[in-house]
């Protein structure tokens, strides 16, 4: 047995949205996602429902390999969801999102939780800054506070 410490970059960001709670989770959705991330298309879904529950499992195009998601909490009243994400040889990441009433809408912290599984993961949780996620986390805002006030997609330019 090998036991290694962790190579670990963690990240928290909080989003100002411009719906309530309700409105926001129903779009952190595998398929939801798909109606405001452009380009956002998992190759395969699990799900009874047809849309995010405890237990779907997604899986997103990936290098070396695809990616595989699997809803691990889904609270709705509370406000959260949870996923972990594992790409095989690369990370293995945990991904919380609160999302809380705010003025004016909502505040949703995202936090990702990236651990290396090799020397692939090493590079992308070195790549992982604050300056890289505030950037993700912004445009991710942008196009969500987009949807939520037009119901339409937002191009990239």
């Amino acid at each position: 047995m090998e036991i290694r410490q962790p190579n670990r970059a963690v990240r928290s960001y909080v989003q100002r949205l411009v719906a309530p709670p309700s409105q926001v989770l129903a779009l952190l959705c595998p398929v939801r996602e798909a109606d405001w991330i452009e380009g956002w298309d998992p190759r395969v879904v699990y799900s009874t429902s047809g849309l995010v529950e405890r237990d779907c499992v997604f899986v997103t195009a990936a290098s070396p390999q695809d990616a595989v998601w699997m809803v691990t909490r889904l609270e709705p009243e509370a406000g959260i969801v949870e996923m972990v994400k594992i790409a095989p040889e690369v990370t293995a990441c945990i991904l919380r999102i609160v999302v809380e009433p705010a003025p004016g809408g909502s505040a949703a912290t995202v936090t990702y939780s990236h651990t290396s599984l090799g020397p692939q993961g090493d590079e992308f949780v070195a790549a992982f800054t604050e300056e890289f996620y505030r950037g993700f986390m912004e445009d991710w805002e942008r196009r969500l506070n987009h949807y939520l006030g037009t119901g339409k997609r937002l191009a990239s330019s």
